[in-house]
């Protein structure tokens, strides 16, 4: 058990839950306005979105030890890797491996829809794609891409690629959606960084916590929060969303004393522990409620 413990452990399986619920939120953007689901599709979807998980966490695993920040990072149930590798140095080559794999089989499923429904899926895959592969070793180095990549791979590319290959088209109200997890799961890792700031900049990052400061990004969280929680109201007054997404606001009970706490504590990372873990509900719950939301429209329609 310990062996296969070490094996998943470039995976970080705990945090893969959060593919599944940016991909619900496509299925039910999709469900909504196209009214059925080809259940096939969607689960090929959520292996597809799950292999993009697993292969970015393990790249980055695999870059971090490469690189040494593992070395130097203070870990915490949220941030700072799984530890696998500065503890089992000879499972490095097999977390490379596993990135590549998983990227194989995003391309694998990537062509099948292709096939299915033609080009215009593809500018989302290959976008996607260089998310995966380019996060770690370049994206990380820029303080607004490392910003906004987060958010627009589980995001706009996850939940819009989920709606598109359920449906065979774009909408307005998958874009929309999709806003919500995009600003969220930008601040899951933006939070996620403050332990890190100077483990990183050690080792050449330049996220927007090192760069502008802690209590700058703070605020930025704090905006970001602001602005997912909009998306869901004028999804809803524009006609984007039906009524019952509103549901998603229910998880302002705990992103509020996250923002609380981020800016009250943004330079105390002891108090600030309790906001990475309602950060995490946040991100897991809102895109799940929504599509709850998205069903239940769909079934009063």
């Amino acid at each position: 058990m310990e062996k296969l413990r070490d094996l998943f452990g470039p995976m970080r399986p705990p945090f893969l839950i959060l593919t599944p619920a940016c991909v619900v939120l496509g299925l039910g953007t999709a469900y909504w306005t196209a009214g059925q689901i080809r259940w096939s599709s969607f689960v090929l979807a959520l292996i597809g979105g799950l292999a993009a998980h697993i292969s970015v966490n393990a790249f980055n695993e695999y870059f971090d030890f490469r690189s040494g920040l593992d070395f130097l990072t203070r870990r915490t149930p949220f941030s700072g890797g799984s530890g696998t590798l500065p503890g089992n140095p000879r499972l490095a080559r097999a977390a490379l491996v596993t990135g590549i794999l998983g990227s194989l089989v995003v391309v694998t499923i990537g062509g099948y829809f292709w096939k299915m429904w033609g080009a215009a899926l593809v500018p989302l895959g290959l976008l996607g794609l260089l998310l995966v592969i380019l996060y770690t070793p370049w994206l990380a180095h820029n303080p607004w891409l490392c910003l906004i990549a987060p958010g627009t791979g589980f995001g706009l590319l996850m939940v819009m690629g989920t709606h598109f290959v359920l449906t065979g088209g774009y909408s307005w109200t998958a874009f929309w959606a999709s806003l919500v997890p995009f600003f969220l799961v930008n601040n899951l890792l933006l939070l996620n960084q403050f332990p890190d700031v100077e483990a990183d900049a050690q080792v050449g990052r330049r996220h927007l916590p090192i760069v502008a400061g802690r209590r700058t990004a703070a605020k930025v969280y704090t905006a970001f929060l602001a602005l997912a929680y909009l998306s869901i109201v004028l999804g809803v007054v524009f006609h984007w969303l039906p009524f019952p997404s509103l549901l998603g606001l229910l998880t302002l009970v705990f992103a509020a004393p996250a923002a609380q706490k981020a800016l009250r504590y943004a330079e105390d990372l002891p108090q600030l522990m309790p906001a990475l873990g309602m950060n995490v509900l946040v991100n897991i719950l809102t895109p799940t409620l929504m599509a709850v939301g998205l069903f239940l429209g769909r079934i009063a329609a």
